[in-house]
């Protein structure tokens, strides 16, 4: 894998890895390319697709109104353009194709976290940023869930530039560190958001730890995914899943914000416990998300999003 310098990525990101800024969220305006965001479930839902056919019709959105024909069907006249002109009109209609696009962005407390390049959170946004620009350069239609633990903001799916920017504001603007006793009831309050705002056939993009998924999280999960294709970038930082080796072992002081330890670097046995522990979870973790029909794509914050993009596009 190629090296790169944190400083200099970083200093043409515009971004310092810590808080998030709107510059930095543009700049995936123009790597819409990294991305393939075709569908890759058959999804059960009668319009699902993804474009707007020009083919008149009936369906779901109003085209325009012509005067009316022999063979019309006499439940679609237009009362109010009749009435107008004097003469009967009839509405055509354009089904509806375009697959609408959920983002449901996680930058709950535990998000705030990394060690080498990136907050686990601020990888979440630059993945949102460049879902958002994607799925607005395809033509779909873009909505999203931002939560913290304090506030969550809900965007219903639209058209257009601005869609993608309402959004990326919504993620600057409640990207802040927020702490809360029950953090699982968070996250089952998303899902369970998530799960109402996705209409059958919409692509959903979960960015997150889910250091906090649980068995309530998981059902609501389950049920969007029997609709809707529903994809999860598990975004994890290096330090989660091995302790940094040193030359000598050292003690130091660690701290989640409420409860402080310390833990010994170099100590091998020791380092082996925790890369088991945490390996151990992960799989457990893999498996629920599984089990709900989530596909998993494992991100790392560590390494900038470019260098990972191909192994994405896999399931994106």
């Amino acid at each position: 894998m190629a090296q790169f310098d944190v400083a200099t990525w970083l200093k043409e990101h515009r971004s310092n890895g810590v808080a998030v800024d709107m510059a930095e969220l543009l700049y995936y305006r123009n790597r819409t390319s990294l991305l393939n965001l075709n569908p890759h479930k058959t999804v059960q839902a009668r319009l699902a697709g993804t474009y707007l056919t020009k083919m008149k019709g009936r369906g779901m959105e109003f085209d325009e109104a012509r005067h009316y024909q022999p063979g019309d069907d006499i439940r679609a006249i237009d009362w109010r353009v009749t009435a107008r002109t004097g003469k009967t009109h009839t509405k055509l209609f354009r089904e509806e194709k375009e697959r609408p696009v959920f983002i449901l962005v996680d930058l709950s407390h535990s998000m705030h976290f990394g060690t080498q390049l990136l907050f686990k959170s601020v990888m979440a946004s630059h993945l949102g940023a460049l879902i958002a620009w994607s799925a607005a350069k395809r033509g779909d239609r873009i909505g999203g869930l931002i939560f913290n633990e304090k506030q969550h903001r809900e965007f219903k799916p639209m058209t257009r530039q601005k869609a993608v920017l309402s959004l990326l504001s919504g993620i600057k603007n409640l990207h802040e560190n927020v702490m809360s006793e029950t953090p699982e009831q968070v996250f089952d309050d998303a899902c369970a958001r998530i799960r109402r705002l996705a209409r059958p056939g919409s692509a959903v993009f979960i960015l997150s730890d889910f250091l906090h998924l649980s068995a309530t999280a998981q059902r609501h999960l389950s049920q969007l995914s029997r609709h809707c294709e529903v994809i999860g970038y598990r975004i994890s930082d290096p330090f989660e899943h091995q302790l940094p080796k040193v030359s000598l072992p050292q003690t130091v002081a660690i701290t989640d914000g409420k409860k402080r330890q310390t833990i010994t670097l170099g100590e091998h046995h020791q380092a082996m416990d925790y890369q088991q522990i945490h390996a151990r979870f992960m799989a457990e973790n893999r498996k629920m998300l599984e089990q709900a029909q989530v596909q998993v794509m494992d991100v790392n914050c560590g390494l900038p999003l470019e260098m990972q993009l191909n192994p994405l596009q896999k399931i994106a």
